[in-house]
């Protein structure tokens, strides 16, 4: 026979998922609204995760064709890649704020 647990398993995704919400609302109690002017640094900051990964990728790929002669062999997957890196640590940035 086991022990009935006292209290909730702190590895139990809800725990903490529940404690995160709680955290932000008392943040948000405490600080109140973003401003306008913060809100537009939060759009143009998400903006810039996920295009400088694009860049990086049409510009490696770009290199890579001229290098290697291909057309447009390169650019568009490391293109779509870095399209999807973007993507991703757009999703991680606003899942953490």
């Amino acid at each position: 026979m086991t022990a009935p647990q006292t209290g909730p398993d702190e590895r139990d995704p809800l725990v903490t998922e529940v404690r995160r919400r709680g955290e932000r609302h008392r943040r948000w109690m405490h600080d109140g609204e973003p401003s306008v002017a913060g809100r537009l640094g939060q759009i143009g900051v998400l903006g810039w995760i996920i295009v400088v990964p694009m860049l990086i990728g049409i510009f490696a790929g770009r290199w890579l064709d001229g290098k290697f002669n291909s057309g447009l062999f390169w650019t568009g997957p490391l293109l779509m890649l870095g399209l999807a890196i973007g993507c991703w640590s757009a999703w991680k940035w606003m899942k953490s704020a």
